[in-house]
């Protein structure tokens, strides 16, 4: 061996002690740091009272992980009931495995757009709103449909629970029916034998109408058939010997999908068109003046039906159904020669309209409407001379329509469960109350929580501030990157999926006397963002 390549021997082997050595030293901190601060033991729990070896899920979109406007794999993995699966896997809980029905999809389905399916929105940082991404059109489940433990069907009503033929109305179900055209969601359910189950059905028995503006009142399921369906469904359910949860109906009016776009979207940054705005409204204006001067509609009416722009923020002027068609009235006011043929044509489109007020609320879908020019006429825009049709708002008449049947369905809901519970002599069925959460998320305070018929627990927890701790974190109820809703507006993002299902560890706990460790909710991820 030569001097050179000794002195490169000796230099590696020195250097090589020298690695030796630092890794010994570091050894030795760690053992004594690890001395001072053990790590913490692997988790552990108790199920209490609870056989939770084969746990089912069972409701809508929301228990299915639909997020973003679509279903899609990576939202069924951080579906509540997933989550929930998850931790009843913790030593010394019992869980069991918890199938769900792949939808094998990484963007999912949320309609057809001009260049193919489209799938799961994102929100644009660029653009400061959601995009869609391409999609795929949801396949039949291949997997093993008798190990499924997650019934979650997106746009599921309770009362569609017992009906053979929502396979071929709904294809997300269709897509795992046991039979499709003879079997039901109860049916499959009850089929596996559960042992215990959470129950989470109600809200699109009146969402439907909610979201499409209010345009159809028999979307709501009234209280006959709501009670009987809740019946029939938690009588079944607990007929199997399974324990369970009940999640009450949330305050779907507080959402981001009917909160993001404000009543007053209109702005107006030039006086030449707000002369030219007012101009163009007198003779509506002039017209409610002679109907309040001839008694045919009060005074105070006229106001609210009067329209007048000005610099800045202003309502939207929208179509309300629950208003008086002024068209015989103005058919009067022709008659007695106060306006003209003409004058009688123009007023036409304004014979259920008026300028929207706080208490009137547009949905997420009127973002991209409103503002649009109508029929090709540059003159009529859409919620600014041309009323925004009824589908684009609900209006405050339709708002306490949707507030009421909400209420009613979780007064059945308390009633239901507690006779289940009074039959079987002891606390089979434990409700979880979400209304405090989303009091407590939306920032309402105790008179806006009454408004709007929460439960007394909501009441108490409305403290006015707005957004939810979590660790010392605040999260916001929206979709914003530190928000805890999906880009849809509706349904939740991973964040929020644990906080509803911290919410049913926290019942089980006190309930049945589990100790189930709580999710980690800033271990999940928020909204998904592109630029």
């Amino acid at each position: 061996m030569t001097m050179k390549n000794i002195k490169t021997y000796v230099l590696a082997l020195l250097a090589f002690a020298v690695v030796i050595s630092a890794c010994d030293e570091d050894k030795d901190l760690l053992d004594q740091r690890l001395a001072d601060n053990p790590l913490p033991n692997a988790p552990s729990g108790d199920p209490g009272s609870l056989d939770l070896s084969r746990f089912i899920s069972v409701g809508n979109s929301l228990t299915a992980g639909f997020m973003d406007g679509a279903l899609y794999t990576n939202g069924q993995d951080q579906s509540f009931p997933n989550l929930l699966a998850q931790q009843f896997l913790i030593s010394g809980i019992g869980g069991g495995a918890f199938a769900q029905p792949d939808i094998n999809s990484e963007n999912g389905f949320s309609g057809q757009g001009p260049n193919g399916p489209l799938g799961r929105f994102e929100l644009s940082l660029s653009l400061l709103r959601p995009v869609p991404t391409a999609g795929e059109i949801p396949s039949a489940y291949g997997g093993d449909k008798t190990a499924l433990r997650n019934f979650g069907v997106p746009g599921m009503r309770l009362v569609d629970m017992s009906d053979a033929s929502l396979a071929a109305r709904n294809p997300l179900y269709g897509r795992f029916a046991s039979n499709p055209g003879t079997s039901t969601v109860l049916g499959d359910a009850t089929g596996v034998s559960p042992t215990f189950f959470s129950f989470w059905l109600g809200s699109n028995d009146v969402l439907g109408y909610a979201t499409s503006g209010g345009v159809d009142e028999s979307r709501i399921t009234d209280q006959a058939s709501f009670t009987a369906a809740l019946q029939n469904s938690l009588g079944a359910l607990v007929a199997t010997g399974a324990k369970g949860v009940v999640l009450t109906v949330p305050p779907m009016v507080v959402i981001p999908f009917f909160r993001a776009v404000p009543y007053n979207a209109i702005p107006m940054t030039d006086q030449a068109t707000v002369d030219q705005l007012n101009a163009g409204f007198a003779g509506l204006n002039a017209a409610l003046a002679g109907l309040a001067q001839f008694n045919l509609i009060t005074a105070d009416e006229a106001a609210a039906r009067s329209v007048s722009y000005s610099l800045g923020a202003n309502p939207i002027l929208m179509h309300d159904d629950a208003l008086t068609d002024l068209g015989p009235m103005f058919d009067v006011l022709l008659g007695a020669g106060a306006i003209s043929a003409a004058q009688r044509a123009a007023l036409q489109p304004f014979v259920q309209s008026r300028p929207a007020t706080p208490n009137d609320l547009p949905t997420l879908s009127s973002a991209t409407q409103l503002g649009t020019v109508v029929g090709g006429n540059p003159a009529a825009i859409l919620g600014v001379s041309v009323p925004a049709p009824d589908n684009l708002i609900l209006s405050a008449s339709e708002v306490v329509r949707v507030v009421t049947a909400r209420a009613t369905y979780n007064a059945v809901i308390a009633g239901v469960v507690a006779a289940i519970n009074q039959q079987a002599g002891a606390n089979t069925i434990s409700i979880v109350d979400v209304q405090p959460a989303f009091a407590d998320l939306f920032g309402l305070d105790a008179a806006t929580a009454t408004a709007l018929a929460l439960s007394p627990a909501a009441i108490a927890a409305a403290d006015g501030e707005l957004g939810i701790d979590v660790n010392g974190v605040t999260l916001a109820p929206d979709f914003g990157p530190n928000g805890v809703f999906s880009t849809d507006g509706i349904h939740p993002n991973p964040r929020g999926h644990a906080i509803v299902g911290n919410l049913i560890i926290d019942n089980l706990n006190s309930a049945f006397g589990a100790s189930i460790p709580s999710i980690n909710v800033l271990n999940l991820r928020g909204v998904i963002t592109t630029n």
